[in-house]
Formats: C-alpha cells, sequence, structure tokens
C-alpha cells in the first residue's frame, strides 16, 4: 500500500535463505499481537504480549519486548536457529510520525528477524484489514481505542494522516478521554459547578462507592490504579443509553471527532466525490454502542454521503499480515485463506461489517 519504507535487515553470519513466510506484528497500547503466517496465507503460529510503548521505554527496549513473542511463533512453526521470514510487517502504537517510524524499523531490522522490514502506523493495519484485497487500495481508517486516530491512501498511493499525539496535536477522544470527561462533569455536578447527571452515582457506584468525593480521593491516592479509569467507559454508554443529557452528549462529542477525522482525510485525499470505505475500529467503536454507532452513520451521511462505513471486528493483526503478503507478492488464495482465519462468526468472508448490516 505503499505505507513506508521497506529496508533489509543485517544478514547474520551464514544466514538461511529467507523464505516468503510473513511476521505480522501488532502492537497496541495495551496489547500486543504476533503471528508468522506461511506463504499460502497459513497461520503457523500467534502470541500476544503486553503494551508497546516506546515513548516510555525507548524504541530498543520496547522492541526487545517482541523477542519472546516472536521466538513462541517460531516454536509453534517449529522452527528453530536462525532462520528469517521474507517480511516483517509491523504496525505499531506510538508510531504517530515519520521519524518514528524510521527509528523503529532501523531497530527492528537490526534483529535479523526477516529480509525485509516495514512499519507503520496501527491505524493503517485497520484500513487495510477493511479494504478489498484486489484493486487500487484506497480508504479512511478511524481507530477510535485508548485514543483516537485516522489516516486515509487515495488515488497513486497518496497518504493522508494526523500526528494523534493528544490535544497538543488537537485529537479529543479514545476511551481515556471518555472516562475523563464523564469525571469532570460527574465531579462538578456532585459539588454544584455543574449540571445534574446520573454519572455522579453511577461512577462512584462502580467501584462500591458511594461519592464522586469518595471516587476522586481513591484515585488521587492510588488506592485505585489509574489505569482502572478505563472501566468508566462502558459505564458512560450505559448511562447515555438511560437518556442521560450530559452522558448523551459525551458520547455525541465522540461520534463528531469520528466523523470528521473521517471528513478532512477524505477531502485532504479528493475522495469526496467517489465511493469511499470508511474503516472504523478500536475497542470504543467495535463495542458498537447504538448511539455512538448510530450517530457516526448520521452525521457520515450528511458530510460524506459517499462514504461506506465498515466496522471492522478481525483482530489489527490481520491488517498487518495482510500488508506483509502485500509485499512478498502472495497469491490470490492466500488472502481469502488468512482472512479466514481470523473471520468473526458474523462474517467469514472479510472480518468486517457495515454499521447498517449490524
Amino acid at each position: 500500500m505503499g505505507l513506508t519504507q521497506s529496508v533489509p535487515s543485517p544478514s547474520p553470519s551464514s544466514p538461511p535463505a529467507p523464505d516468503r513466510s510473513v511476521l505480522a506484528i501488532d502492537a497496541g497500547n495495551s496489547k500486543t499481537d504476533v503471528a508468522l503466517v506461511g506463504p499460502d496465507g497459513s497461520v503457523l503460529g500467534a502470541a500476544r504480549g503486553g503494551g508497546f510503548r516506546p515513548p516510555l521505554v525507548g524504541a530498543e527496549r520496547a522492541v526487545g519486548s517482541l523477542a519472546p513473542l516472536v521466538a513462541e511463533v517460531a516454536r509453534q512453526a517449529g522452527r528453530a536457529g536462525p532462520q528469517r521470514v521474507g517480511h516483517v510487517s509491523a504496525c505499531l502504537a506510538n508510531a504517530d510520525l515519520p521519524s518514528e517510524e524510521e527509528e523503529l524499523t532501523e531497530v527492528l531490522a537490526g534483529r535479523g528477524w526477516g529480509a525485509t522490514v516495514t512499519v507503520a502506523n496501527d491505524t493503517f493495519a485497520l484500513l487495510r484489514a477493511g479494504v478489498a484485497d484486489d484493486g487500487e487500495p484506497t480508504g479512511v481508517s478511524v481507530v477510535c481505542g485508548a485514543g483516537i486516530n485516522c489516516a486515509g491512501i487515495g488515488h497513486g498511493g497518496r497518504v493522508a494522516r494526523f500526528p494523534a499525539i493528544g490535544r497538543i496535536s488537537g485529537d479529543w477522544g479514545g476511551g481515556g478521554y471518555l472516562s475523563e470527561e464523564a469525571l469532570w462533569w460527574a465531579a462538578r455536578a456532585e459539588d454544584g459547578r455543574g449540571e445534574p447527571t446520573e454519572l455522579a452515582r453511577a461512577l462512584p457506584a462502580h467501584f462500591g462507592l458511594t461519592t464522586m468525593y469518595e471516587l476522586i480521593e481513591a484515585l488521587h491516592l492510588g488506592r485505585l490504579e489509574a489505569a482502572r479509569r478505563y472501566e468508566l467507559t462502558p459505564v458512560l454508554f450505559a448511562v447515555a443509553d438511560s437518556g442521560d443529557g450530559i452522558a448523551r452528549a459525551i458520547v455525541e462529542r465522540q461520534a463528531e471527532e469520528v466523523v470528521t477525522m473521517a471528513a478532512v482525510a477524505l477531502a485532504r485525499l479528493d475522495l469526496l466525490g467517489e465511493e469511499t470505505p470508511v474503516v472504523l475500529g478500536g475497542g470504543v467503536i467495535a463495542a458498537r454502542h447504538p448511539l455512538l454507532d448510530g450517530r457516526i452513520r448520521e452525521l457520515l451521511a450528511e458530510r460524506a454521503p459517499k462514504a461506506e462505513p465498515r466496522v471492522v471486528t478481525a483482530p489489527p493483526v490481520l491488517g498487518a499480515a495482510l500488508l506483509g503478503l502485500d509485499r512478498t507478492g502472495a497469491p490470490e488464495p492466500a488472502y481469502a485463506r488468512l482472512r479466514a482465519h481470523y473471520a468473526p462468526s458474523d462474517d467469514a468472508e472479510s472480518g468486517t461489517e457495515r454499521p447498517s448490516e449490524a
């Protein structure tokens, strides 16, 4: 798909000739999936590990954390020694800037796991999973998981993307933002600075507490781990479903941000005037909350009438593997075999579903 550079890996002494298999890596903030895929699209090994955060630990250490997963998939495939795959296709969270992609490409290449290495932001894995395997792969993807990001590919390989670093790059949304917004409104409702909302009762109740003051104290003093704030996002959606005005406004703001990113990317790629897939994924979107899902479709219909929304429910490592098959020139049946392996039960053909078909 022409996303990032592909560089050769340095050869170990007396290396065996690489085959045409693919080492696919999807590394997110909270989990990492690695798969070894054969030239025919069969999954020879799969392993899962923790989050991938080079900004916190450095590129070398972050990539080093992948080594046990790579060893495990090789073991499952019955491989031993320094045998290299044909291509390493890595779609990585926190590879938000071209300079970060370049650094991670160099570090991965230095590991010698594959004859060539390609690194892309994990948003491109979602996009690749949601577009067809033949023809020009044009489309836009929006990931809304722990955070939010968007990327698109237009005709001729043109790319549109966002820094997606957080508020300093103009971003709003994802599970982290939603939980913080819910806490903010609930705290102000309890002490009288804000409008009443059921969130003021529901958020502390989730942790067996009775007031927002108790919840604030528990978070501030570390009696509740900071990561547990993510548990409040489903609570927010449940309160919104009950008709609470504040909660609904937060969810609708999330839909607005998703559609704004998609529409801007479509416009930058001159794709607003033609039927184009808008691939949606990440934990917040994949949960298919009716209010969020419906509002996204409504806004897309208004601002990008020819957009074709598709929610990807297959694991993102599928997209990384498909990108690897693209690089190695795999035959057409390999794509179908790979997709069948990762396809959810509701859509065995592609691992995607359109919101209108849910």
